[in-house]
């Protein structure tokens, strides 16, 4: 590249750029006007408290893409929070989020089997009974939090694909919704992180131990895959249980943040509501326009190295926010993007699984789980409206509905086959 074209790329840290204040609950709850007054100074970049923000589509794309060039931040989240020296801080710098090359590549290797459609699909009789259970206990009372009934769902199929007994659900949610928001930078959550992590180490120490006492069992689930990985020598005992422990964090957050958006949305869209009811496949196409309209995940890059994209110098140790809710509502490439609509053409090119090596391991499993609730509980929860506040999560790591009251007209319960736990 000449020197002509090199300065006409302008460095990150010397450009005027709009603000976006990602940690604040006003943006939270509506990023849009920040957006909106954002793009019209530059299409898809910003700064925010801790860097810089990635909001157009493209770029996103684009840069998400270049693993050579970018590697993950966990070592800058754990600094910024102050957490060196605790157990949390250590699973969030060694887990398979912050490796990278051949290392990535051998951690990853070991579970990705797992999470193949193929496998997931096994499980699609599971997740209807288990959300047909859930239904039957939860409809009767006509009105509750739709945020924290959605959150019961995820655990128990994370539990059946993992092959762990469910009998734990009630300190395990406790601790992964506070782990849920783990990546929003605020130190004064550090304890609490701490021992809801600790609580959860606990757990799969406990769920590997009684396992391999067993002699490992004949069960065809991800625990015994994982066990099986780790006596080849593929991974070490450490990485089976960060594993372990990422799979339930991930499993749970994902799938219970965009059912509950999914039920905001559909509380705007009575009748598409109703459709999902008797139409599974609109289902499926309502969950990827959910990932579109909005999804939940803004995961953080540090630059590896100084280089140029699209008039752009990024710089050495620069913090990138990628915040792919903002992505899915870039108008120069979705039509009306603030319009939901499932039947848009292309839909599904959204990115909400993110690019590139750290793509989301488990997004075949959100997305059948996610299809499968829907159409089951819009068979039973009938007329949703909403009953009081919504609340949201922070921005910053995992977006979501914190509180989500709805009452409604519970329909009878559908005669449904009762399944076995790993069917």
């Amino acid at each position: 590249m000449s020197n002509a074209v090199r300065a006409a790329f302008q460095s990150v840290t010397s450009m005027t750029l709009p603000h976006l204040p990602i940690e604040q609950s006003d943006f939270a709850v509506d990023p849009m006007p920040y957006l909106e007054a954002a793009r019209r100074q530059h299409p898809w970049l910003a700064k925010c408290s801790v860097g810089y923000v990635i909001h157009g589509y493209q770029a996103t794309k684009d840069l998400m893409w270049m693993d050579d060039k970018l590697r993950t931040s966990n070592d800058s989240v754990t600094e910024i929070m102050g957490a060196k020296d605790t157990n949390w801080g250590r699973f969030i710098d060694n887990q398979i989020l912050a490796l990278s090359g051949a290392e990535h590549a051998r951690v990853r290797s070991s579970v990705a089997q797992a999470f193949t459609p193929r496998n997931i699909n096994r499980h699609r009789s599971t997740m209807r009974d288990v959300v047909a259970r859930l239904l039957d206990e939860w409809a009767p009372k006509k009105k509750f939090d739709y945020a924290e009934f959605a959150s019961y769902f995820p655990i128990i199929i994370t539990c059946a694909v993992v092959g762990a007994s469910p009998d734990a659900i009630s300190p395990l949610r406790k601790a992964m919704e506070t782990l849920g928001v783990q990546f929003s930078l605020d130190p004064s959550l550090l304890p609490a992180f701490e021992e809801s992590y600790n609580l959860i180490e606990d757990f799969v120490d406990k769920l590997v131990r009684e396992r391999e006492e067993n002699s490992g069992g004949e069960e065809e689930d991800t625990l015994n895959s994982l066990i099986a990985s780790r006596n080849a020598g593929v991974i070490n005992d450490q990485e089976l249980r960060s594993l372990l422990v990422f799979i339930f964090l991930a499993g749970y957050d994902t799938s219970k943040n965009i059912l509950t958006l999914i039920m905001h949305a559909m509380l705007q869209h009575p009748e598409m509501w109703e459709r999902c009811a008797v139409d599974r496949a609109y289902c499926g196409k309502v969950v990827e326009e959910i990932f579109r309209f909005s999804t939940v995940a803004s995961p953080y890059r540090t630059v590896a190295e100084d280089f140029e994209y699209d008039g752009v110098k990024l710089t050495k140790g620069t913090l990138l926010v990628f915040a792919l809710p903002l992505a899915g509502r870039d108008p120069s490439t979705f039509s009306d993007p603030m319009e939901f609509r499932p039947e848009r053409d292309h839909a599904n090119r959204h990115i909400a699984f993110g690019r590139g090596a750290h793509m989301c391991l488990g997004q075949h499993l959100a997305k059948i789980q996610i299809e499968e609730g829907i159409h089951v509980i819009a068979q039973r929860i009938t007329k949703p409206k909403l009953a009081g506040e919504v609340t949201w999560r922070p921005f910053t790591g995992v977006w979501g509905i914190r509180t989500l009251p709805i009452e409604f007209v519970p329909a009878p319960a559908q005669v449904h086959e009762v399944s076995p736990a790993h069917s």
